[in-house]
């Protein structure tokens, strides 16, 4: 039984928790899903995510497929047949577990219907990652609040009073509110930018008082780097072996080198915005002050006894003598000693 322990280090660390979402790219093919978790494992991500759902409990067979399914699929299957094909049966769940352990990658999976979240709860998960569907699905929530000691909220096509709604479920039933972390996210693949209004992520944490991060769309990898400095403590992206595959989320998704540019480019964000927050001098900086800065020196002869001038005085690097900020208090002094053009002037 795996327990996902990690992730409240990984929090605790201030670390920003890279989920790659391979979901249904597997295409039904267990190879497939194994190869995923290579490449997520080699692009340095925290979890590799499937999804884990039967067709059945998800949709009615006569439901219709979004627009972006049908164009990807290429194929007249209803959406129930759509599913069933991207099934990942629960049989192999376990053999995924395994070999996440073995790629030093975690294992995640998104619970569609109640009978996969207790299948996933059986299997040792502790996190449970609702999907944007299921943000108003109210027996779901309570059925993720009993089972779940962590939940991670994805809010495609939500108000911030749904979101709230489900929060005050969540925590009714007896999730603790600092183990909610609630994901900005648009459900629309690929999301078109001007769509994309990421400070909405902020909006989310100043009204509900819960961690947030973001769930990306977006085809390419500045938006989700964007969310990391703007402060979100999770990312997921969607990846895949190849965009050119067919199925619903491929074209949508990153292939396995963007995934390791977008995990190279959080790191590098993460460490950028993780220092004090006080404008001070840095220890890789320190050295160079003395180099970049200027001081106060002769542009000729000074002798003993002379008056400090505008005409005898300027300023120029190193600065490792009088600094110019005290210009004022040299003009009018008197040298108390000769100086040569070039010398640093000394009081």
């Amino acid at each position: 039984m795996m327990k996902n322990l990690e992730w409240e280090t990984d929090l605790k660390q201030n670390k920003v928790i890279v989920i790659a979402e391979a979901g249904v790219n597997h295409n039904g093919d267990i190879a497939k899903a194994k190869t995923l978790i290579d490449k997520g494992a080699e692009a340095g991500v925290d979890y590799v995510k499937f999804q884990t759902f039967k067709a059945g409990n998800l949709v009615t067979k006569q439901a219709k497929r979004a627009a972006y399914q049908d164009i990807n699929t290429q194929d007249n299957d209803s959406q129930y047949e759509m599913l069933k094909k991207l099934e990942l049966p629960q049989a192999v769940h376990q053999e995924l577990i395994d070999y996440c352990a073995q790629k030093g990658v975690k294992f995640l999976s998104t619970g569609f219907d109640t009978e996969s979240l207790e299948f996933l709860a059986q299997l040792g998960i502790t996190i449970a990652k609702i999907p944007s569907g299921e943000i108003t699905n109210l027996p779901y929530l309570r059925k993720v609040a009993t089972l779940f000691p962590e939940v991670i909220l994805s809010t495609g096509m939500a108000t911030i009073t749904e979101i709230k709604d489900a929060v005050k479920v969540l925590t009714d039933n007896g999730v603790s509110k600092d183990k909610i972390t609630v994901l900005h996210c648009n459900t629309e693949y690929p999301t078109p930018m001007e769509d994309v209004n990421l400070k909405a992520m902020l909006h989310i944490q100043q009204e509900v008082g819960v961690s947030v991060g973001y769930s990306d769309h977006t085809l390419g990898i500045e938006v989700p780097i964007a969310a990391v400095a703007l402060g979100a403590s999770v990312i997921e992206k969607h990846f895949t072996l190849d965009k050119t595959l067919l199925g619903p989320d491929h074209k949508a998704s990153l292939e396995p080198e963007e995934l390791k540019a977008m995990v190279s480019a959080i790191r590098n964000i993460e460490k950028a915005v993780g220092g004090s927050g006080i404008k001070e001098v840095s220890t890789s900086e320190a050295k160079n002050k003395p180099i970049a800065r200027k001081s106060i020196v002769a542009t000729k002869t000074i002798k003993k006894g002379n008056l400090f001038t505008v005409e005898n005085l300027t300023v120029k690097r190193p600065g490792t003598g009088v600094s110019p900020m005290q210009w004022d208090e040299v003009i009018g002094k008197t040298a108390k000693k000769d100086f040569e053009e070039d010398d640093l002037i000394e009081l």
